[in-house]
């Protein structure tokens, strides 16, 4: 049996299947409040969940907070609990933050919208902003999750999104791993765009979410790479994978947009990327982020020969402005390589 190839795949997603498409991934399909173990030495974790939930019964209750919402940002009078319309939590990688954001999706009832920071931008591209703002204005909850201002574009076009949404009436949940207020330090002149910033932190209520990466608490460090013989006949073996030299599924990542990462890999039983390198420059790096997360939402196995996933951004790149997507991508590979250990192959 032959493996087939990412790179042989040109996958199409129209507007309507992006926004069908607005839901937690498969992941995190199932998780609930209930199912979110807290660790007992970060007390925030536990603190968290009782703030989403009281959040989700907020949004859930309907009526009288979106009336609130239209006098604050611009129309007539009401009440809520917070007095905002966004819930923010922020915190390190691996602490269960997109856990606790799905599972506020899951509880609020519809209709509703989940996706990333980049989903939701690659959203208003493709339908264009009017349309975008018409389509999800009528939701109770838009979820966003990742959230970053990585450069001036954004930082306009998301403000000016969540304005026009929260006048409508729509509640917002977000997590990141940089505060509000701090979006797009280092990344671009942020000074010019201090308003804006501070118009979008006024939204939100901030929760503070503590603690270590649980993908890698107590756990081993991700198997070695493997030869590329092995590594070959453990794409025969396993039904469903893939094969695709790393430097061609880069080059092939350019040609697609990032909308497409996430149709790119359904249905594939594991990743295995020959020839791992580091990387060579940002835009290659920050598509490889993009095919990370689709990977990770997924829980697609990623098994490499070459250098360790871990090692795929230079020390450059971590010192500077894109260095928490970056050590992100490095956890989510990391956590997708421990999980391919037990893929059925040569190791056994």
């Amino acid at each position: 049996m032959s493996a087939g190839r990412l790179i042989d795949r040109t996958p199409q997603i129209s507007p309507d299947e992006l926004i069908a498409a607005l839901a937690p991934p498969p992941r995190f399909g199932d998780v609930r409040f209930d199912t979110y173990v807290p660790n007992p030495d970060e007390p925030s974790q536990a603190a968290a969940v009782e703030s989403g939930r009281a959040f989700a019964a907020e949004v859930g209750s309907g009526g009288g907070e979106r009336s609130f919402l239209r006098r604050v940002f611009g129309g007539r009078s009401g009440g809520s609990t917070t007095g905002k319309p966004g819930l923010y939590l922020d915190g390190g990688f691996g602490v269960g933050k997109t856990h606790l954001l799905a599972s506020l999706w899951h509880e609020v009832p519809g209709p509703k919208a989940f996706g990333t920071f980049v989903e939701v931008t690659n959203l208003v591209g493709a339908l264009g902003f009017r349309e975008a703002v018409t389509r999800l204005s009528g939701h109770r909850l838009l979820a966003i999750d990742e959230f970053e201002l990585d450069d001036p574009g954004d930082t306009m076009l998301v403000t000016r999104l969540l304005s026009e949404l929260t006048d409508a009436g729509v509640h917002v949940a977000a997590t990141s791993n940089t505060l509000p207020d701090k979006l797009g330090e280092g990344r671009f002149a942020a000074e010019d765009f201090l308003r804006e910033i501070q118009a979008l932190s006024a939204r939100f209520t901030v929760v503070r979410v503590d603690g270590p990466d649980y993908r890698h608490r107590g756990l081993p460090d991700a198997p070695a790479p493997m030869s590329e013989e092995d590594l070959a006949a453990n794409a025969e073996r396993v039904e469903g994978s893939t094969m695709d030299d790393f430097g061609e599924l880069c080059e092939h990542l350019a040609r697609l947009h990032p909308s497409r990462y996430g149709k790119l890999v359904d249905g594939v039983a594991a990743v295995h990327l020959r020839g791992v390198a580091p990387l060579g420059g940002q835009d290659v790096a920050l598509r490889l982020v993009a095919f990370a997360d689709r990977l990770y939402d997924r829980a697609v196995p990623v098994v490499v020969s070459g250098r360790p996933v871990s090692e795929l951004f230079t020390d450059e790149m971590l010192r500077g402005g894109y260095r928490k997507k970056y050590l992100r991508a490095v956890s989510r590979l990391v956590a997708l390589s421990r999980d391919a250990a037990s893929l059925p192959g040569p190791r056994d």
